[in-house]
Order: C-alpha cells, then sequence, then structure tokens
C-alpha cells in the first residue's frame, strides 16, 4: 500500500484487537517519528504496550477498547504548534497505515494522568494518536460539499481539485471539517475557521491536500 493508497484506506478505529505490534515494525514507526520531530522541530512519541492511558471513564466514554499504544503529540509551545503537530501526525498516521496498522486522533477521553509521556519544560501535549490493529478498518465520515470548503478567483485547475478530494478525506475533530481552502493565481490559502482543534485539524488537511495536489503544483500564500 502506498501513501495515497492509505490515504484513501484510512478511517479512524477506536477499537483494536490485542495482536502486538513486532519490533520490526515499531522500529518503522519510530524512525518515521524521528524524521518528523526533526523536520517539524517537535517531541512526538511512541508509546507501547501501555494499557493505563485508555483504561478508564474517558475512554470508555470515547467507545475506546483495547487501546495498548498510542503516539503523544507533544512540542515546544508556540503559536503554530497545533499546525505542525496536525501536519506531522497525519503523515504519520498514513505511514502506519501503510504498515497495516490502525489509528485515531484522541484530544480528550484519554488519561492524561496515567498516560506515559515525556513532557519537557516550555512544552505541551496536545492530544494523542491510538495506535494498534483494529477489529474493524472503521468506515468513511460524511463530507460537506467540496463548495463549502473552497475558493478560487477563477476555474479550479485539476490539481487544485485532486488537493481538494484528499483534504475531504482528511480527519476533523467530530468531522467538523471546519477549514477554507482559497486558490488566487498559483497561490494556495488555508484558514482554519472557528472550532474545537481546527489549527491542529488545519495541519492534517494540509497534508493532505499536499499529497493531492502535488507539492510541485502550488505555492502556500
Amino acid at each position: 500500500m502506498n501513501i495515497n493508497e492509505a490515504m484513501q484506506a484510512r478511517h479512524s478505529v477506536r477499537s483494536y484487537t490485542d495482536k502486538p505490534i513486532d519490533a520490526v515494525t515499531v522500529q518503522k514507526i519510530k524512525d518515521e517519528i524521528d524524521l518528523c520531530n526533526k523536520e517539524g522541530g517537535l517531541h512526538i512519541s511512541l508509546v507501547t504496550d501501555e494499557p493505563k492511558a485508555f483504561g478508564g471513564m474517558m475512554a470508555h466514554y470515547g467507545n475506546f477498547k483495547g487501546v495498548r499504544n498510542y503516539i503523544a503529540m507533544v512540542g515546544k509551545k508556540s503559536a503554530d504548534l497545533d499546525e505542525r503537530l496536525g501536519y506531522y501526525g497525519e503523515r504519520i498516521v498514513l505511514f502506519a497505515q501503510t504498515l497495516g496498522l490502525n489509528t485515531c486522533w484522541v484530544a480528550l477521553t484519554y488519561s492524561k494522568r496515567k498516560a506515559e509521556i515525556e513532557i519537557n519544560r516550555g512544552e505541551k501535549l496536545v492530544c494523542v494518536i491510538s495506535l494498534g490493529y483494529g477489529e474493524t478498518q472503521g468506515k468513511p465520515h460524511n463530507n460537506k460539499l467540496m463548495e463549502q470548503l473552497c475558493k478560487s478567483d477563477g476555474e479550479k485547475p485539476d490539481w487544485f481539485i485532486n488537493g481538494m478530494k484528499a483534504a475531504m478525506l482528511a480527519p476533523t475533530a467530530v468531522n467538523q471539517q471546519k477549514f477554507m481552502f482559497t486558490l488566487n493565481g498559483g497561490k494556495v490559502k488555508a484558514e482554519a475557521l472557528k472550532g474545537p482543534y481546527s489549527v491542529l485539524d488545519l495541519g492534517i488537511v494540509k497534508y493532505h491536500f499536499e499529497l493531492g495536489a502535488g507539492r510541485e503544483n502550488f505555492t502556500w500564500a
């Protein structure tokens, strides 16, 4: 499975089997996380075989079951931290999908107190991503119309439409899709609208847009 196939196949999964992630796969994910940390100036980490973070009432409320592995989305506090974590987190999510794993972005329904996450001085834990072999492959989310999510100064070229199709596949908090893409010339502006975790979502959808549109076809405004 390549990254574009992973983008089509990946859906949020909340229930996982007890199949462990083998050492080779764990190392591949850690290597990808290391690359993302280096490129994004982040402190993302992988926690494996740790059931306590998803063992309480919060996880039960969020309908999570069998979560023993998760990715901690951490970085130094800054104005653009949420967006960077969204961008690089989704890169890791889709990479994990190519390895046959399932994931779900989790903002609130887990125990931060019980989670085994290293957070250094000046850093912030924004969310986690559950990881493992799903009991199912999840199901597609409902979408708004493309016309509700973008606008342009003229006819939309194929690369922009392909980028929007990819962005519409991206997961967003409570499936809110609170984002707007604007095409002006060869430049694309992406904005987060008002909504919970919409700036984190912006990073996620920008990564998807790049995959669909092709980075060689445009520049970010």
